[in-house]
């Protein structure tokens, strides 16, 4: 087997990510993840419900650990999933240097 012939093996074996479905998994990860934390905590309650998680506010403008601040919460996790998501997507087929798709 030539170096040539192991390289197409490995190149045939890669699998490309599409950057733009990744973007889309990812924010239904975050965005989801955040709702289904702010409203656990909601659900739970307590005398300071979601103290540490209500630090988000300060990167998240209008987020709170209240029923609002889920739905804000999930737009913003959605967002930043994509935003995530379709780095890792890229920087990945770059690496592989398989060209981009998104």
């Amino acid at each position: 087997m030539s170096a040539r012939s192991a390289d197409q093996e490995v190149s045939h074996a890669i699998a490309r990510m599409k950057a733009g479905i990744l973007a889309f998994i990812f924010a239904m990860l975050g965005g989801g993840g955040l709702f289904v934390m702010t409203a656990w905590l909601l659900i739970k309650g307590g005398p300071q419900v979601g103290k540490t998680l209500n630090l988000l506010g300060h990167f998240f403008i209008g987020y709170s650990v209240s029923w609002p601040g889920a739905f804000v919460g999930l737009l913003y996790g959605a967002v930043t999933g994509a935003i995530i998501g379709w780095c890792i997507g890229i920087v990945y087929n770059r690496i592989v240097g398989v060209p981009s798709a998104s």
